[in-house]
């Protein structure tokens, strides 16, 4: 199974590692992980297999965003309980936010929630993760050290059917100061199908981390989305560690992206 508290029961919900980092990233997973804590390991009604899948979690993204928090030397913040039980990349009066259909799979336990019980999550995972970031980001500031955000996540090779041809995708909306640099990497290699804005956009309602961290706070952000069957061992996240760490540390050091990056609002 994925990344657990490590303090037992609902204590710990999300993680920061390397908050002192003096690279010029802060790296963040909202999905790293796919641990149900009692009472939701069985309220709701998710079997096993349901729980190792994609709709519990982005396989392979965590790996990738400890690689690139090491090599950057950047904070890390991730979560450490199932987006199922919660989804913190969702704004919190989102009808996905606590999701009873995700794909294909209803999950019967998140239908027909009273407030209290969604407060009661939103206090568990989806506050505290976003009340970390802004600590990291608020003591970089204070600091004096620039910020740019980058959120790392995994895809399914097929959604609903639909094959999908990219590796990797770039998903980002107004601040292009990583986004122009990243995919002009990437495409550099010419062994990748590179998506941009692919296989997700901000209007598809999955930027909501990134636009309040990022945009919100005038840093240069992106979000990455890796296909999952890239990063299925060990090995393979850090084929992509060792690709994107260079690529983003040229695009950080890029004058569009330094660019007000050290400021925000």
């Amino acid at each position: 199974m994925g990344v657990s508290p490590q303090t037992g029961g609902m204590a710990r919900a999300v993680a920061v590692e390397n908050a002192e980092g003096t690279g010029p990233f802060v790296i963040l997973c909202d999905h790293a992980s796919n641990f149900f804590p009692p009472p939701y390991d069985e309220s709701l009604g998710v079997s096993d297999t349901d729980k190792s899948a994609h709709i519990a979690w982005d396989p392979g993204a965590l790996g990738v965003a400890k690689g690139l928090a090491e090599q950057l030397d950047a904070p890390l913040v991730y979560t450490t309980i199932s987006r199922l039980v919660i989804d913190c990349n969702r704004e919190e009066n989102r009808t996905d936010l606590i999701p009873s259909m995700s794909e294909t799979t209803q999950i019967a336990g998140n239908c027909d929630l009273s407030e209290d019980e969604k407060n009661f999550r939103l206090d568990l995972v989806h506050r505290p993760f976003h009340n970390a970031i802004d600590k990291v980001l608020d003591q970089r500031k204070e600091r004096g050290v620039p910020s740019a955000v980058v959120s790392i996540h995994s895809f399914t090779p097929v959604f609903k059917g639909n094959s999908r041809p990219w590796e990797i995708g770039l998903i980002y909306d107004n601040d292009r100061r990583l986004a122009d640099p990243v995919l002009a990497g990437l495409k550099e290699r010419g062994d990748l199908t590179v998506g941009d804005n692919e296989p997700y956009a901000p209007s598809d309602g999955v930027y909501y981390t990134i636009r309040r961290h990022g945009e919100d706070r005038h840093l240069p952000c992106l979000m990455i989305e890796i296909r999952n069957d890239e990063v299925k061992t060990a090995e393979e996240e850090a084929r992509w560690t060792e690709m994107l760490a260079p690529i983003l540390t040229r695009a950080a050091q890029s004058g569009s992206a330094n660019a007000g990056g050290g400021t925000d609002a």
